[in-house]
Order: C-alpha cells, then structure tokens, then sequence
C-alpha cells in the first residue's frame, strides 16, 4: 500500500511517520520510506545521526538516472529529456516494486536497520540556498511523483511517504497516488485547518483520509477533534516518553514504546489494510494522465518542446500484474 502523512508544520507529523515505518518493519512488512518534506527529517527520525541523514542521496540529482531507466523500451517516449514529473507509464515502461534490486534504488535508496528490522529510505534532498530564489521546492518532489506514477505495489508490502508539509502537496498531483492519506492534526483551531483544506480539495478525487490526533492531553482535546473533523478520526496520540527520548538522540528499543501508543499504530496499519479492498487501479491511472495533460498544457509542452500528451498510452493501465520488461 501506498501511505501519505501530511500535517501543519510542527503537527509531528515526521514523528508519528517514522513510528508508523518503525511499525511495519516490527510487523515484518517489506518498506520503503520516502522523505518528501522539505525539511528533511525522516531520516534522523528513524535513527540516522547528522552525518548520515546529510549522507542520504537525493532523488532530485538522481533524475535522469530515474526518467531513463523507467522510460525503458516506451516508444511513446523518445529521450529521458522529453519526461516530465506526471509522465505516465505505457507498454514498455519499466515499473518499480517495492521488493527488488533496480539501478533507483540503487541510486537513490539506502537501508536503514532499525531494532525489528531494515527498511529502505529515500529522499528528494533539502532545499539548498543555491536553491533561493530560482528553484521550486516541487521540482525536487516531481522524482518522488514519477517513481510513483511507476510502481506497483502488493497487499502487504508498503510505501511510506513523508509529504511536504500544510497543503503544498496540491501543487501537484501527487496527492491521488496513495491508497490511504494518514492527516496528523493538533487540538486546536489551526491544527484542524490544514484538515479542512486536505477534505475539500480532495473532495473530487476518491481521497481515503483518516485524521491522527496528536498531542492530545485528555477527553476535552478529543471532543474538539470529534467536532471539528467528525468520522474522519480515526485514533489519537498523547505524550511519549519513548518519543523525548528519540527526539533527544536517546531512544530506547522500539518495544518499549507504550502499549496505548502501540495500538494506535496498529490501528494505523489496520486502516492501511482495510483499504487494499478499495483499490482502484483504472481511476488511479485515469488521475495519473489527468494531471499529466494539465501539466503537459500548463508547461511541459513548452519546456520539452513536444507534444507531452502523446505519451499517453490510451490502452495501458497500471495494476500489480503489471509487466515489467527485463533491461536490455
């Protein structure tokens, strides 16, 4: 399954990410995380001290290396230079899965050993000061799109995706491509607005969100979510002492996190789960060309000087039987 988690800035939302991925790789779930927040935390969230988080390859530098490998064999696509962030599979396109060795994730990916298990970690890379003033932050976040756009992934295997947080990530199309958007919200006024702005933009598009609580402090805190954002909560999350002790480079091992706070996140993958029953892969690739001829006719036409829409296989859909065409 594929797994969003989006917040306001300072929801904890990286937190209770990295504790969702700590998790499933308890859980014996095959992971593949990805750190698409602008601020780059999920690393040193999961473990990585300064040196290695600074260490993560960035997927964004990695993006001819992405475009020419999953273009493979496509003759709806003529160069690498010629893709775009929403370019679409076609037949003969390489796919991605998340348990197999690629030249991506070779580039791009690195494993993580956690206490119960390794996961792999990916990220766009930070927004660097060569960056100021002539760069947009979802430039680096479309390679983060195209290996989605690309992949295929079973019931129980999981992509884990730490979004750029508030609602930036509608700047893109990327917010269709998840079978469950986990939206972490505080207790109060502005901790539910992002929630608001998440529900009505994805109103249109068949979005599975679920609301996390967190810093919630007792019953008054959950009475103010039920209000504000209805059935659409599905747990909360109070103080964790295993949690100071990550965020001071102390952590102890991951079993000892707190069985209320265990629940919750079983809860989570429960959730998850569930969704795998709703999947549609004929909608999910109907958006994917959606936001590709918008972004075609918007300004990949003419920063690719052709036709972007004729990348467009009218006969292809993307689901897990999927072929995946050996490299030549």
């Amino acid at each position: 399954m594929k797994i969003a988690f989006v917040g306001k800035g300072g929801s904890g939302k990286t937190t209770l990410s990295s504790l969702f991925i700590r998790h499933l790789a308890a859980n014996e779930a095959p992971v593949v995380a990805v750190d698409a927040d602008i601020n780059q935390h999920l690393g040193a969230a999961l473990g990585l001290d300064e040196a290695e988080a600074a260490a993560l390859p960035a997927m964004g530098a990695h993006l001819p290396l992405i475009k020419d490998y999953l273009r493979g064999t496509n003759p709806r696509i003529p160069s690498a230079e010629k893709m775009i962030k929403t370019t679409p599979p076609g037949t003969g396109s390489r796919l991605l899965r998340v348990c197999e060795d690629n030249p991506v994730y070779e580039a791009c990916a690195r494993t993580v050993r956690l206490d119960d298990g390794d996961i792999r970690l990916m990220a766009t890379g930070p927004f660097t000061e060569s960056d100021l003033g002539v760069s947009c932050y979802h430039s680096k976040v479309g390679a983060v799109e195209l290996c989605l756009n690309h992949l295929v992934d079973g019931p129980e295997e999981y992509v884990v995706v730490d979004m750029t947080a508030g609602s930036d990530s509608f700047a893109s199309g990327m917010f269709t491509r998840f079978d469950m958007t986990f939206l972490v919200a505080e207790p109060t006024r502005k901790g539910v607005s992002v929630y608001r702005q998440y529900k009505e933009y994805a109103r249109d598009f068949g979005i599975a969100l679920k609301v996390i609580g967190n810093k919630v402090q007792g019953q008054d805190d959950v009475d103010f979510l039920r209000e504000e954002v209805g059935d659409d909560l599905l747990v909360t999350v109070g103080h964790s002492n295993w949690v100071r002790g990550m965020e001071k480079g102390r952590p102890t091992r991951f079993e000892l996190l707190e069985a209320e706070n265990r629940m919750s996140l079983q809860t989570l993958q429960n959730a998850a789960e569930d969704s795998y029953a709703h999947r549609d892969w004929e909608r999910y690739t109907r958006q994917m060309v959606h936001f590709h001829l918008k972004n075609a006719e918007s300004w990949g036409n003419a920063k690719t000087g052709a036709d972007l829409a004729s990348q467009v296989d009218p006969a292809f859909v993307l689901c897990e039987h999927s072929a995946v065409p050996q490299p030549s």
